[in-house]
């Protein structure tokens, strides 16, 4: 375990050039908090809002900091929150600003943006469940930003509670004195006042120069009605007073800071925001495009000499294609697009057109939940319904003639004669379960073309498994697999590796002889006959009956590998025939065919929503 131990890991005074913080900024302390997906990280932030008054008793409720329906909803944090709280400690006023960041494996991204606005993290561990996979990815993220860290362990209020087991793994991860944990409770609000001593007396003050030239990280941005786009940034150095004459320091453009302030429950206006603070502007942007997540703002006059180095782009993991159901609401669905895209900086689209379903956006997405929650917000908060495609990964196809494509859509692919080699994307993969499901999970994880480098075990029940595993393998029902053969209690973290060459192939569907582009898929050559069946099947299902026969074929280039027949609706045209011979029964059922037959020429198949997603449920 002692090799686990992150290097450069230092207890006391932080390593790098020790710089006096500015006595102006001693009593203000910026920290976020980290853990894997409920451990507990939104309860917690509701009693520090408690216990420093920023909430009075009567309007508080669970998660308040979760602003969306749809995070109360799910019980989970989708987007970062920052609030500034008061609180004194032996006679003097500190301010708090406080980052609750989420613990979902897709929304990573929003926790490094996070991060970068911090000088210390909350470390919070279930005590129940001890270390998971996202403890650790997270603990790492913040380790790379220098960050203090103070490990709290949470749920202690449980009667299933760990404790001294959890301070093991901790201690171990850490390598910090088993003195430092703090015990906590999110629930009951045991040992909360502890976490909030420690916060000011571990976590540094934060550094800079109030009267250097202006330089503010921004970290998130809203949209608002009535007031255009909200930037939320973090003051480096210099100070941003109401009326300055702003400038983006990536894009260029420039504004009027028409308001400036700190983040409360609510936005509250100041005169000014000096440097280590964190807080909002206001300058009546309209276009989403101007405002970057990871840029710097500065002043026009008296500009910084360079940016602040943001957070790296964030590459999308899986693309789906997003159309309106109704072909008119194209414009309206771009509208919807952009805004969300200003709020949820990892989202990233671009037009395409389907054959079958008209104008839409091919969107790149960080997971299946990531895409399912845009999903969700357009029809929320935009009132669009849309229809999202089979979801896929990015591969970089090599033709014949040296030309290297990445492909995102199997509709781009080029002709089979045409492809050199198909090289797709590999995420390494970190399991963390109990022991007696490891045997289960590898067949799983092998089933999905995975090959096992390395397994650990944390304690004499808790295993660790390192897989490298093809990311197109993933997106589809791996995570909910995961979850049913552990029975809830394996968690995995992932990240990308590369790419390697894979022998892959297009698989088609055909309704009534015509591809349906929406349904096709790249898959690899061992699972494409049993894909091809497993889809035909479910279509069978979905597709509702028509006046004819629909065939439903899967095709592999010009070979049909499965094949399935939705019957025709027939009205009983015999039935009026009362007694007599055969031959006049026989008139009416050709004549009725023969109808039949022109119907299927001309007839269109319409595919229902649930037959894209659909395929995602195959087992």
């Amino acid at each position: 375990m002692a090799a686990r131990q992150p290097k450069g890991y230092l207890r006391g005074p932080r390593s790098g050039p020790f710089r006096p913080c500015d006595p102006a900024m001693d009593h203000i302390r910026n920290f976020c908090i980290i853990a894997h997906i409920d451990h507990g990280k939104s309860t917690l932030a509701d009693r520090l809002l408690q216990m420093t008054g920023t909430i009075a008793d009567r309007d508080m409720q669970a998660q308040n900091l979760d602003d969306m329906d749809l995070e109360r909803e799910r019980g989970i944090t989708i987007k970062s929150k920052a609030i500034q709280m008061d609180y004194s400690l032996n006679g003097k006023k500190y301010i708090l600003n406080l980052i609750d960041t989420p613990g979902h494996v897709d929304f990573s991204y929003e926790v490094s943006r996070s991060i970068a606005a911090c000088e210390g993290a909350l470390l919070i561990v279930d005590a129940t469940q001890g270390i998971q996979a996202q403890t650790i990815s997270n603990l790492y993220l913040a380790l790379e930003h220098d960050l203090e860290i103070i490990p709290i362990l949470n749920k202690m209020d449980l009667p299933s509670a760990n404790p001294e087991e959890v301070k093991d793994q901790i201690v171990d991860l850490l390598g910090c004195r088993r003195e430092e944990i703090l015990s906590a409770s999110g629930k009951t609000g045991l040992g909360v006042d502890k976490v909030l001593e420690a916060v000011v007396e571990r976590i540094p003050a934060p550094k800079g120069d109030v009267n250097a030239p202006l330089q503010a990280l921004i970290f998130d941005s809203v949209f608002n009605s009535f007031r255009g786009i909200i930037a939320y940034f973090r003051v480096m150095n210099g100070t941003i007073r109401k009326g300055d004459r702003v400038k983006f320091f990536n894009t260029g453009v420039e504004y009027n800071a028409d308001e400036v302030g700190i983040l409360k429950m609510d936005i509250s206006p100041r005169p000014e925001v000096k440097a280590g603070d964190v807080g909002y502007i206001i300058s009546g942007i309209k276009t989403a495009s101007e405002v970057k997540v990871g840029d710097t703002i500065t002043h026009k006059e008296r500009p910084c000499a360079e940016a602040i180095k943001g957070f790296e782009d964030v590459k999308p993991m899986v693309w789906a294609g997003i159309f309106p159901v109704d072909t008119d609401e194209y414009e309206e669905l771009r509208d919807a697009m952009e805004k969300l895209k200003l709020n949820d900086a990892s989202l990233t689209w671009t037009p395409e057109s389907s054959a079958a379903l008209g104008f839409g956006f091919r969107c790149g997405f960080l997971g299946l939940l990531h895409m399912e929650i845009i999903q969700e917000r357009l029809e929320r908060e935009f009132n669009m319904t849309v229809i999202t495609t089979v979801p896929n990964v990015g591969y970089l196809v090599t033709k014949t003639n040296g030309d290297v494509l990445e492909v995102h859509n199997p509709s781009e692919l080029p002709e089979v004669m045409h492809i050199e080699r198909i090289e797709e994307p590999y995420i390494k993969a970190q399991v963390i379960t109990k022991s007696e499901y490891t045997g289960a999970i590898m067949t799983l994880c092998i089933e999905k073309r995975g090959i096992l480098i390395g397994q650990n075990y944390l304690t004499t029940d808790r295993v660790e498994l390192t897989f490298e595993l093809p990311l197109g393998e993933v997106v589809f029902d791996f995570y909910d697999k995961l979850k049913s053969i552990s029975r809830g209690y394996a968690s995995f973290d992932y990240h990308p590796i590369g790419r390697k060459e894979s022998d892959l192939i297009k698989l088609d569907i055909l309704l009534n002889g015509e591809k349906v582009d929406a349904l096709s898929a790249l898959i690899h050559r061992d699972h494409a006959h049993e894909l091809g069946k497993k889809m035909c099947a479910k279509l069978k299902e979905l597709l509702p009956r028509q006046q004819f026969d629909i065939p439903i074929q899967a095709a592999i280039g010009a070979k049909i590998v499965a094949r399935e027949t939705v019957k025709a609706l027939r009205k009983d045209v015999t039935a009026k025939c009362y007694g007599g011979g055969i031959s006049r029964k026989r008139k009416l059922l050709e004549k009725q065919k023969e109808g039949k037959k022109r119907m299927r020429q001309i007839g269109t198949v319409e595919v229902p929503q649930q037959a894209f997603l659909a395929v995602l449920k195959l087992d």
